[in-house]
């Protein structure tokens, strides 16, 4: 694990340079706060997300994540002037992590609704963001590019996240012409999984949390990690698994709770 349960725990005595966070009625909402810098991800940033996701996953009082942003920009991918040697300072006291951080993978063991509240163009690394959601809402003018190869480099940790949601040949062409999606394309694509108006983002983002919260945590939860799990169970053995998995989730407080209701004619009241 990047943090030990005891230091997310203790998240609200760290400074956060680059996020905002709200934590209400079971969900979380980071909020990337650069916008100086086009919430363009440094080596800080992307610590601060990977500590806020961990403190996400690790408490079972949050059953959704949303992925927000303020400036113009949503997320302009990595830094590239702390690439090329800038110095980086900050307030940051959110510690180190216990090994390399990879974002992909961190929000792959997250195993909770994500929703990214996209307001406004993404561009390179931010992809790693969006593809890590469980659900993108964008606003109707976004756009969605990927300049990686005018800049003589290229997307891959994209490419891996793309792969998970479009088709092989659809990726590739996409990172190898520097393709920019508009708003309709990236959800045809299956990048996005909802594009309204920009007065209609706040609404459209509450009512998919809203509704996700009606259903019960501890199975989404299991339904995610069996989900991210299954990448590495051999083919023969993915059924047993999932039965194995279902299994665990009959043994859950939410089980016995959506068991007891139904018997009742009544609403769960979900423990999560």
């Amino acid at each position: 694990m990047l943090y030990l349960t005891e230091q997310v725990q203790n998240i609200k005595s760290y400074h956060f340079a680059h996020l905002l966070m709200e934590e209400k009625n079971h969900v979380l909402t980071i909020t990337l706060n650069r916008p100086e810098k086009k919430n363009a991800l440094n080596d800080i940033m992307t610590r601060e997300l990977a500590f806020a996701l961990s403190y996400a996953r690790t408490n079972h009082q949050i059953w959704v994540v949303v992925i927000a942003a303020k400036g113009n920009i949503f997320c302009a991918g990595a830094d590239l002037k702390a690439m090329l040697g800038e110095q980086q300072e900050s307030a940051s006291t959110v510690p180190e992590a216990n090994g390399e951080i990879v974002i992909g993978n961190v929000f792959n063991a997250l195993h909770k609704p994500c929703i990214a509240k996209v307001h406004a163009p993404v561009y390179a690394g931010g992809f790693l963001i969006i593809c890590g959601c469980t659900h993108v809402i964008s606003v109707d003018d976004a756009i969605f590019s990927l300049p990686e190869v005018k800049l003589g480099l290229y997307p891959f940790q994209v490419m891996q996240s793309m792969l998970q949601i479009m088709p092989p040949r659809q990726v590739l062409d996409a990172c190898m012409r520097a393709k920019t999606f508009t708003a309709a394309e990236a959800e045809k694509a299956g990048l996005v999984s909802k594009v309204v108006s920009q007065e209609k983002l706040d609404a459209a983002v509450q009512a998919l949390a809203d509704e996700l919260m009606q259903y019960s945590p501890s199975g989404i939860r299991l339904g995610l990690e069996a989900f991210e799990n299954l990448k590495s169970v051999p083919a023969e053995e993915a059924h047993a698994y999932m039965k194995q998995m279902f299994g665990e989730a009959q043994r859950t407080d939410d089980a016995k709770e959506g068991l007891l209701a139904f018997k009742e004619k009544r609403k769960p009241v979900w423990k999560g």
